[in-house]
């Protein structure tokens, strides 16, 4: 058994799938600690049994009691993390099951490179595969953010430096909020502009999902100043032209919350 949201038979078998797999994962894990987080926080009642959190290869996650069978079809997450919640404060415990995150996520792929035979060079390659993206720790902390601290000023000097970017274009340079314009017109010069604004972005991440900029509209929470891709949000760009000023959903979900 792997929980009810995903299945137990699937067995990444190269580098590359294993990674896949860590990554999407990786991204059921995100959402329930930042974009679903309050629904999160509601399921892991401290009256409950020993509750895990699962990240699953389809990119959902599922709080659910641990597999039954010894030893397990993979490695388990950390058990009880229900019992804490309200022992601590809400953003200690979130952080503290990121941490407990990382380490089930690395455990799960280094098992599947030990059950197919990965060899020295194989495992070397998808640590450093997995090493090139964020922690769920370093997202929900916001630390992987303050590893390109450099990124705003870039934003605000494109914004400043040409404001006719063929794909991105500042909105409100003010809260750095982005959205996408199509100029097909465009001269050379202004797509040389282009690529150089996306190597600006490219080492920006979301908040939500982790992942790069990627020339994908996003958002800039005036709260907490991650970024997040619209698509994670579910802001459109038309949307974001009449947001005065943005709230990111685990910012709006403890402002909510007495």
């Amino acid at each position: 058994m792997e929980g009810g949201g995903g299945g137990a038979h699937y067995n990444p078998r190269t580098v590359e799938e294993v990674f896949r797999d860590f990554k999407s994962r990786r991204a059921g894990i995100l959402r329930a600690l930042t974009t679903d987080v309050k629904e999160f926080f509601q399921q892991c009642n401290p009256e409950k049994d020993n509750l895990c959190l699962y990240g699953f290869p389809n990119e959902v996650w599922e709080v659910n009691l641990p597999a039954e069978e010894v030893p397990p079809e993979l490695p388990e997450p950390a058990l009880g993390i229900n019992f804490a919640r309200d022992g601590m404060q809400e953003k200690e415990w979130i952080s503290l099951v990121a941490v407990h995150s990382d380490a089930w996520l690395l455990s799960v792929s280094f098992y599947f490179g030990s059950r197919f035979g990965f060899d020295k060079a194989d495992r070397k390659r998808l640590f450093n595969m997995i090493n090139e993206v964020p922690t769920v720790f370093e997202v929900v902390t916001g630390s992987a953010k303050k590893q390109t601290e450099e990124q705003p000023s870039s934003v605000n000097k494109s914004g400043n430096r040409s404001k006719s970017n063929s794909k991105v274009r500042d909105v409100d340079v003010k809260s750095s909020r982005k959205i996408q314009v199509n100029e097909e017109d465009e001269g050379q010069e202004e797509e040389g502009a282009e690529e150089e604004d996306e190597e600006e972005h490219g080492e920006t991440l979301c908040g939500a999902c982790g992942d790069n900029y990627a020339s994908d509209f996003w958002i800039c929470c005036d709260m907490c100043e991650k970024w997040f891709h619209g698509k994670c949000v579910k802001i459109t760009p038309a949307r974001a032209e009449h947001i005065k000023q943005y709230k990111c959903p685990s910012c709006s979900n403890k402002r909510a919350r007495p």
